[in-house]
């Protein structure tokens, strides 16, 4: 059993001790009213609001809401996938990370409100990405960046995946803790099956609940569904993956990252010691997700610019 009492630092655990108190650790367990109504009051207590140089206006692709923020002046666009589960989570959840991702950037940023689950099954989310990508791609005319936590990291690799050989214009890919379908059975899975914000077991409920019973049954591989199951990794995009030591998800950022490289790609894993899942919330109280999150940026400047900074 992993001691993270030796691995989290004191600024982390009052960060998990502050999410916590808005977000529970059953959370998961109770209706989908109640995980959405927790979620919403965790996002309204760290939200840090606009910076003095971004606006924000909020547009439809085709039938897909999305938020487009600017500072008036941009080289590239980041399309951004927000994490929640595929259940919580929309257009207000990630407003001021993407709002500061905006800012530091200088790049457009545009925030997909994918359909959720359970309501919607997959490939809804996947689906909503897919139009929201064409979408943005067709109004702009410079390099566009795939970027998403969580369950929004899932969607954007699963958008590259889909995007290859329609498109040459997606510059990189940032993921940010992402679920790509790693095998639940090895690894940080069991490693950190009891991580502070986030288990093993949350991990088997939101991997379940997007899936209709058909799917559940086929268990035929998708990547569309989970990127790592997919038989080819060549042609992606840069790619930048970013995970949290303390995490069920940690390896499958390592694993992406191993098999884009096996394809001859460019990619490059940061697996940030002693944070947890979630940790960009607290990038402006704890140091060590105040660094990532610079790392982050910086990720999507350089693939902005054509630019791959990583040996």
């Amino acid at each position: 059993m992993t001691d993270y009492t030796k691995i989290i630092d004191a600024e982390t655990w009052s960060f998990i001790a502050q999410t916590q108190s808005h977000y529970p650790d059953d959370t998961a367990a109770m209706s989908i009213a109640d995980q959405r109504r927790h979620y919403d009051a965790l996002c309204r207590a760290f939200s840090r609001g606009y910076p003095d140089n971004v606006t924000a206006f909020d547009s439809v692709a085709d039938t897909v809401p999305y938020r487009h923020y600017s500072t008036g002046k941009s080289d590239a666009l980041v399309i951004y996938f927000h994490g929640g589960g595929y259940v919580v989570g929309g257009l207000e959840s990630h407003d001021d990370i993407c709002a500061e991702i905006c800012s530091t950037t200088g790049f457009d940023v545009c925030s997909v409100d994918y359909r959720l689950a359970p309501e919607h099954k997959h490939p809804a989310m996947f689906d909503d990405a897919m139009t929201a990508v064409r979408h943005l791609l067709d109004q702009t005319d410079g390099p566009v960046l795939l970027c998403g936590d969580s369950a929004g990291g899932n969607l954007g690799a699963a958008a590259a995946h889909a995007l290859r050989g329609e498109t040459t214009r997606i510059a990189g890919q940032v993921l940010i803790y992402p679920t790509l379908g790693g095998d639940i059975n090895t690894g940080s899975y069991i490693t950190h099956a009891n991580a502070p914000m986030l288990t093993r077991s949350d991990m088997l409920f939101y991997s379940k609940v997007r899936l209709d019973e058909a799917h559940v049954q086929d268990g035929e591989p998708d990547a569309h569904l989970y990127p790592l199951a997919d038989d080819d990794f060549s042609g992606l995009p840069p790619t930048v993956i970013v995970t949290a030591e303390c995490d069920p998800l940690s390896d499958d950022g390592r694993d992406y990252r191993d098999a884009i490289i096996a394809s001859r790609g460019n990619a490059v894993w940061f697996n940030e010691a002693g944070l947890v899942h979630g940790y960009l919330r607290a990038r402006s109280s704890v140091r060590r997700a105040k660094d990532s999150f610079d790392r982050i940026t910086a990720a999507l400047n350089a693939l902005g610019k054509g630019e791959w900074p990583y040996s």
